[in-house]
């Protein structure tokens, strides 16, 4: 999965216990003293051995000055969404802007029935957070007119005032793990806050990622919009870490933490380390996109598209153009015949689009571009392996020892990650987007079914790509111009298909919505 880019947080889970608040409160100034970004605590209002969270992150902003504070995470069900926004508002008035704040559906029902909250099902409880984070940003945009009135299913607001404003723009971060709140959290979040002990793999964090960055392209977001935060069962290793960050995005680490050396040698050693390995993938990755070789690799020179695709004129209502294609062919091979591509009737030239239609449109080329973005690291990694950057024996060493479906940070992990990314945003389109506008301007028919069938091809270069990482796992050296080709075969593929298909449907989606 990718790099969002974000700047990367280190951060100390500290367990709230009731019997010692001292020691609580002094490893939390120890974290801020040692250069950690962020302090967290658990809360769980029912367990009567811990400090109330609340309390205890008002008591810790008094006595600290710089470090980030933030619940991990309060449970919705007792905290009411507009009691917690005002809360929130006030400690991060209180503290400077240093609050973020984190947010889960509950999960112990028992214990939250016995406060006497009522039990919800997940699904309800998954409802009911919606409808409280609309409620909690409601009332931090004091620039909207009049009250708050909101009438949810399990949440109800009548009128209740704005405000007060946020010091900063908080962030809400979801403590999230099953297929729906992912989804909330790529469409309403700021943060995917999982810890590693329950994902049990890093797979798991693959898949959490594919399903956010599909929900929030859905809803007309960035993929970068939402942090990959990740609390940490025990202390890994810089290496593992950065490569958390490189490929599945991670960009807080919160490790839990309750030993004085420990919170020292996080903030001392590890953290150093971390940023250091993720700057210089950074730096790398941004030289060879400015080179304009993907993977390093120097492309042979451009060979024409058997149609070369006329650049298309920017619509001026529509505000931006379809990405064109370049007619730059890496392989010899030709998986279809681009000349036979059907169009799409016209757009009318007289017509203006309103400030949404225009976003519906910009939705495709924007996870397009991540597409794009990710395919040239893909490229990259191959690159690296090819240019002697990345030993090749280091590389088998690393693919030797896992499963292919489910490791940490090699290339075939990223491999079989980009192509799951792929078959899920292709999978949503041939389910969703096509029958719904083949529904409402069948005109489409043709263009539609012959972007189905380009899906279908490129799954077929995505086996491909599947064997020959099979392959090269027993023989990196050997075995990795295979690999290079079909990796070159599929650039060529997906590239074309991706302007062919903004080609034709930005402006009906701009008309028709996703």
């Amino acid at each position: 999965m990718p790099d969002y880019g974000h700047d990367l947080l280190f951060s100390a889970n500290i367990v709230p216990y009731a019997q010692d608040p001292g020691t609580v409160v002094a490893l939390a100034q120890l974290a801020e003293r040692a250069g950690l970004d962020l302090v967290t605590f658990q809360d769980h209002p029912y367990q009567p051995a811990l400090l109330d969270t609340w309390t205890l992150l008002g008591y810790v902003a008094a006595a600290t000055e710089t470090i980030r504070l933030a619940g991990n995470v309060h449970p919705l069900p007792l905290r009411p969404p507009a009691m917690l926004a005002q809360a929130a508002a006030s400690l991060d008035l209180l503290s400077g802007g240093r609050f973020e704040l984190g947010l889960g559906t509950g999960g112990y029902w028992d214990a939250i029935a016995a406060m006497g909250a009522p039990r919800l099902t997940p699904g309800d409880a998954v409802a009911a957070l919606e409808e409280g984070i609309q409620i909690i940003r409601a009332a931090w945009d004091t620039d909207a007119p009049g009250g708050i009135h909101f009438h949810g299913v399990h949440h109800r607001v009548e009128g209740t005032p704005r405000g007060p404003r946020p010091a900063h723009d908080i962030g809400i971060w979801l403590g999230a793990y099953k297929p729906r709140m992912l989804r909330l959290t790529g469409r309403l979040a700021d943060g995917w806050l999982p810890s590693l002990p329950h994902l049990r793999t890093t797979a798991k964090i693959a898949e959490g990622n594919a399903v956010i960055d599909e929900a929030a392209a859905e809803a007309g977001r960035a993929p970068g919009d939402i942090r990959r935060l990740l609390n940490l069962g025990e202390e890994l290793p810089p290496a593992q870490l950065a490569e958390l960050a490189l490929e599945h995005g991670i960009s807080v680490f919160t490790l839990m933490a309750g030993d004085p050396p420990q919170i020292q040698r996080f903030a001392a050693e590890t953290a150093p380390a971390v940023r250091e390995l993720v700057a210089a993938a950074r730096r790398t990755a941004r030289t060879a996109t400015m080179e304009g070789s993907p993977g390093g690799r120097a492309p042979r020179a451009a060979q024409p598209s058997a149609s070369p695709q006329t650049p298309p004129e920017a619509e001026p209502s529509l505000g931006f153009t379809p990405t064109p294609d370049d007619g730059v062919r890496l392989s010899d091979v030709r998986v279809w015949d681009e000349s036979t591509r059907p169009t799409a009737p016209r757009p009318d030239s007289a017509r203006r689009y309103t400030p949404r239609e225009q976003a519906n449109g910009r939705h495709l080329i924007d996870v397009h571009d991540h597409l794009r973005a990710e395919l040239a690291q893909l490229r990259d990694l191959i690159g690296q392996v090819a240019a002697g950057t990345l030993d090749a024996d280091a590389a088998r060493s690393h693919i030797n020892t896992m499963t292919m479906r489910q490791n940490n940070w090699t290339l075939g992990a990223y491999c079989e990650s980009y192509c799951r990314l792929l078959t899920m945003h292709h999978s949503a389109e041939d389910a969703a987007v096509f029958p719904h506008l083949r529904r409402v301007e069948p005109a489409l028919a043709p263009v539609l079914d012959r972007l189905k069938e380009e899906h279908q091809a490129i799954h077929k270069i995505l086996e491909r790509i599947d064997r020959a990482l099979v392959a090269f796992v027993g023989d990196p050296a050997g075995r990795l111009g295979e690999l290079r080709a079909v990796v070159d075969l599929l650039t060529d593929s997906l590239l074309s298909h991706l302007s062919y298909e903004e080609r034709e449907l930005v402006e009906p989606l701009a008309r028709h919505g996703i």
